[in-house]
């Protein structure tokens, strides 16, 4: 069985953040909490693992896997460029529930699934996500459940779907609501909204200055 680090206590949040760095590192999957529900995580340029985690979650490539960062200066190294919509988003809305889709760098060897060139993009609100990315850099996350079960809120939902298929898991106590994060597609002149979550179309409008059409 693998190890679950409660957080909630400084010792075992500093030793479960050094395994999950470990894990990341050496290829293995990670269980981390976020600001929506528990995601399940690997290095985001290490293709096996990335594999890896689709396979855990029975889904195939045509549902691209999202990446996590822990910063907003680690945009300008992933996106083929970033335009001041982004920007804007970025600043209002990160870290926070704003998942924003870009052309990633030609130059980047990852394979994150069928994205067709593109990246999903979110930083999270949450201190022990932020810690681990910090350490680890960009992750490839997923919600930490099996494909067509609900999303876990809690790290023993998602030690109760994974199993051992997770090296290691990090326990950030209830999630809250499982509210997942407003997706903005910026890939092309016009922004749209793919999927409206956390934060409102309205709330994006207000920002951006302008209409958003909804996909």
């Amino acid at each position: 069985m693998a190890p679950i680090y409660d957080c909630a206590d400084p010792d075992k949040r500093v030793e479960g953040l050094a395994a999950a760095a470990r894990a990341a590192r050496a290829g293995k999957l990670v269980v981390l909490p976020t600001d929506t529900v528990y995601g399940l995580g690997c290095d985001a340029f290490d293709s096996n693992a990335v594999r890896a985690l689709l396979a855990a979650k029975n889904r195939g490539p045509d549902m691209p896997v999202p990446v996590l960062v822990g910063s907003w200066s680690t945009i300008d190294g992933l996106v083929l460029g970033v335009p001041k919509a982004a920007r804007d988003l970025i600043e209002a809305f990160w870290p926070g529930a704003v998942s924003l889709v870009l052309q990633h760098a030609p130059s980047l060897t990852w394979d994150l699934g069928s994205t067709k060139g593109t990246v999903m993009l979110r930083m999270p609100l949450h201190p022990v996500a932020l810690e681990l990315l910090g350490d680890v850099g960009p992750m490839a996350v997923s919600s930490a459940n099996i494909s067509g079960r609900p999303p876990a809120t809690t790290v023993l939902e998602a030690d109760e779907q994974l199993r051992e298929r997770v090296s290691v898991y990090l326990d950030g106590g209830p999630s809250g609501e499982p509210v997942a994060s407003t997706i903005v597609d910026l890939t092309a002149d016009d922004p749209r909204i793919l999927r409206e979550g956390a934060v409102t179309g309205a709330d994006i409008e207000k920002v951006l200055g302008r209409a958003v059409t909804t996909a």
